[in-house]
């Protein structure tokens, strides 16, 4: 047995760091926290100082059990969690619930999964920091308190189901504010004058106005002014200028960046982040420190000299801006820097490249460049044209890396070089035009730059961002739009060889893909927590709720302090909010049904964002019509909202059925029966007409057509969301690329169907067929009890091929819904 036990918290860190370690050592997982709120209650003692209620889940029972025993036998035990609050309180939680001995258990710390990181930690153990435990602890009860408590209250006053959270809350609030600025947007249009210019050397280079004109008279009489003038070079200026590196990164920059180069979800970013860390190939990913230790300075600097020079080397240290920034922390870099392409899977290759080439770029020379400055003067007015160009010198860290920049941030600057030129030199001009711009509404929010705002505001921390940013979007209140835009017409004046033209020409605006906007319905619970709980969405509270976490961290404030404060006001409010407010469906009314005079209004209902013709007093009963998937209760006209009343549309009969158009959640159909067939891009189910019905129809009949028939079951193939497939018996088979989907043989065929079959059946680890319950394999080495419709997905440390029937039965009934009894009829009033 071994003398040490190690307790990590997950499977991946424990297989690393066991590679390091001798026989003497044994390395296990805690697969997170081992004790936490329980799920369905408070469980929270606001009455006694705000005393949390930890418990061990089921499913982690058996794995509790197995770590005592492992510790009993024990002389050493190693609480070897992550190095932050959260990591802290894993460890403290290990040592209350195992009922560990003080005398030999130790607590590590390290920032890397590396054999010197490792051995350094052993050889400097401490104990639990009760300080970073009490800010975990503080920030899951307030939490846990606010969720609890307003969640009921968005129930009562808005729709069953909903949850509030006290950052997820703030950040959907960012979101809204910016659709609304968006919305109350005005453009305005002015003319930007551009030209392009040729030097006797016969070299063309553009130059624009550094002035607008707000009419197209002002624009057309400027460049009449243009009209026999001779132009020349009216100045030139040359200047050095340096561009500097980033700092290496800390969890919200490389949140950002992997976003803008990589196209990486915060989520995704923080998953392959996390493997890189427990492989042991990059420093902990949850940090707001710039610091580079001096061994990874050193490093750094000889790989530099190694590779590129002595000159491209400068040694740098950066501070952070972030106030609770823990500077005793490494900023995120790669554990040894001479290890530039480690074999990697595709996501984390790229992740390692983006972190090792930020690293190494941080400590190299600025990059010297050149700016050079040109403006081109008329002889027949006093406006000059401006051209600006810019040439490296020295390319320094450019080398290697350079940051990305934001949508927002683009400046609309000419790149490269211009050509060589002498103050007073002739030039020819090619052309000038005015082009018609308008102004541009705020940017959409994507998830870096939302990142980005939030750590602003200070609200969050390196933990919290990728899980606020998941969390408002699995609850619906925001999503990942594709806004389409609309087409807006301009103005072009041309002058060229001394006429002026005028061209009309048209843009797409507005359109966005992959932003975060705003649903109905997060637009709703945002506008009735902001005008009822004013204080909890608040940016600054938020952010001093922030430090007060940091200050528990640092032992200058008490936890159970700032929960009185906080709870004394918040409570009272949500039960007077609970009694007196009024419900909230974010309804508009639009006007009036020409037909019936009756009103007619949009409001959030109980199936989602929906049109009503009259109200609950009229005498007939209200008529009403969902929106369409691209519609929104805060934009919908009048116009649009009647439209819906004509859906669906009848549209005749084809082989004795009816047949109809209409729109559902995935967009536009016609239905045959009872059978759907989707419209294709661009179709509106307002217009389609009953012979393009028909040949939609008629195509999906023979895609639908059986291929072959096998065992006495007729095989089909279809396209779906995860690519071909073919069905037999109810199985869905994909059709990988191995195979010419388009001309499947029957050998294909019967290989696709055998395979799936083994498949299912080795899948099946227990199967009590009189019973109808059975185990099966599920994703990530996971295994699922099913029965019917009924599943119950067990914990990684349950031995599934162990399991007894009763213990299957006893978790399908705790997870089977229960019947709820028939209500007796009511008594008839005599």
């Amino acid at each position: 047995m071994a003398k040490n036990l190690v307790i990590v918290e997950s499977p991946a860190k424990a297989k690393t760091i066991e590679k390091f370690l001798g026989k003497d050592y044994k390395v296990e997982s805690s697969f997170g926290h081992i004790a936490d709120l329980p799920s369905k209650e408070l469980g929270v003692d606001v009455d006694n100082d705000f005393q949390p209620k930890y418990i061990v889940d089921s499913d982690k029972k058996a794995l509790v059990k197995k770590l005592r025993d492992l510790a009993n036998k024990a002389e050493t035990i190693w609480l070897a969690s992550d190095e932050d609050r959260e990591g802290e309180a894993i460890s403290w939680h290990l040592a209350e619930t195992l009922k560990l001995d003080k005398s030999k258990t130790k607590r590590i710390v390290f920032n890397s999964i590396t054999k010197n990181a490792i051995q350094k930690a052993i050889e400097n153990p401490r104990e639990i920091d009760y300080n970073l435990v009490n800010a975990q602890q503080a920030r899951r009860v307030l939490d846990r308190l606010v969720g609890y408590e307003l969640s009921p209250v968005l129930w009562k006053k808005i729709k069953p189901g909903l949850s509030a959270g006290r950052v997820q809350s703030v950040a959907v609030r960012l979101i809204v504010e910016r659709e609304r600025e968006i919305e109350a947007f005005t453009p305005e249009a002015s003319f930007r004058v551009s030209a392009e210019f040729k030097t006797l050397d016969g070299n063309v280079f553009s130059a624009k106005l550094n002035k607008t004109f707000s009419s197209k008279q002002e624009a057309e009489a400027f460049l009449r002014s243009n009209i026999g003038a001779e132009f020349s070079v009216g100045s030139l200026d040359k200047k050095p200028a340096k561009k500097s590196p980033a700092a290496p990164f800390t969890t919200s920059t490389l949140q950002q960046e992997a976003s803008r180069k990589l196209y990486f979800s915060v989520a995704r970013t923080m998953q392959v982040a996390q493997r890189l860390y427990e492989a042991g190939l990059i420093t902990y990913m949850r940090t707001d420190s710039v610091n580079l230790s001096g061994e990874a300075i050193n490093a750094a600097k000889e790989a530099i000299i190694n590779n590129y020079g002595e000159r491209y080397s400068t040694v740098r240290n950066f501070k952070g801006k972030s106030k609770g920034a823990q500077e005793a922390h490494e900023a995120i870099r790669p554990t040894d820097i001479t290890n530039q392409s480690p074999s990697l899977e595709r996501d984390q290759m790229k992740l390692y490249e983006l972190i090792w080439k930020r690293t190494i770029a941080s400590q190299m020379s600025d990059a010297e460049l050149e700016r050079t400055n040109v403006k081109v003067a008329a002889s027949t007015h006093s406006e000059q044209f401006t051209a600006n160009g810019e040439v490296i010198k020295f390319d320094g860290f450019l080398k290697v890396y350079m940051e990305g920049v934001d949508e927002e941030d683009l400046a609309e600057e000419q790149e490269g070089m211009l050509p060589a030129m002498k103050v007073g030199e002739a030039l020819k001009n090619n052309y000038i035009t005015a082009t018609e711009r308008f102004s541009r509404p705020p940017y959409r929010f994507t998830e870096a730059s939302l990142v980005k705002k939030l750590e602003e505001l200070g609200i969050g921390r390196p933990s919290t961002y990728a899980p606020t940013i998941s969390t408002i979007q699995n609850r619906g209140y925001v999503e990942k739009g594709t806004v389409e835009g609309t087409q807006r017409n301009y103005v072009q004046l041309l002058l060229e060889a001394g006429e002026v033209q005028e061209k009309k020409l048209s843009e797409m605006v507005g359109s966005d893909k992959g932003k975060l906007v705003p649903t109905d319905i997060g637009m709703i619970v945002n506008d009735f927590l902001v005008s009822h709980f004013a204080n909890i969405l608040d940016y600054n509270f938020t952010a001093k709720v922030e430090e007060d976490f940091d200050e528990i961290a640092e032992g200058d404030e008490d936890w159970q302090k700032v929960m009185k404060d906080f709870y004394k006001d918040f409570h009272p409010m949500v039960l007077d909010v609970q009694e007196n407010a009024d419900r909230a469906s974010g309804e508009r009314i639009l006007g009036e049904d020409p037909a019936t005079g009756r009103q007619v209004s949009v409001r959030l209902g109980r199936f989602g964002p929906m049109v009503q013709i009259g109200t609950v007093d009229d005498e007939e009963k209200p008529r009403f019509a969902s929106l369409l998937p691209s519609q929104s209760l805060n934009t919908i006209t009048y116009e649009e909202a009647m439209e819906l009343f004509k859906l669906p549309r009848k549209l005749g009969v084809y082989e004795g059925e009816e047949v109809e158009a209409n729109v559902g959640r995935f967009g536009p159909y016609v239905r045959f029966g009872k059978k759907f067939v989707s419209l294709e891009k661009g179709e509106s189910a307002f217009e389609v007409d009953f012979e393009r019905a028909v040949e939609l129809i008629k195509e999906k009949q023979k895609a639908d057509a059986p291929i072959y028939v096998y065992e006495g079951k007729e095989v089909t193939k279809g396209t779906g969301r995860f690519g071909p497939f073919i069905k037999w018996d109810g199985m869905f088979i994909n059709v990988n690329k191995k195979y010419d989907f388009d001309n499947l043989s029957e050998a294909d065929i019967i290989e696709l169907i055998e395979a799936k079959k083994q498949k299912e059946i080795d899948k099946v680890v227990q199967n009590w067929e009189d019973e109808g319950i059975r185990i099966e394999k599920a994703r990530w080495g996971r295994h699922n009890i099913i029965k019917g419709k009924t599943k119950v997905e067990l914990a990684k440390t349950v031995d599934a091929a162990k399991m007894s029937l009763e213990e299957a039965k006893a978790l399908i009934e705790k997870k089977a819904p229960k019947k709820k009894a028939k209500a007796k009829p009511k008594a008839k009033k005599k």
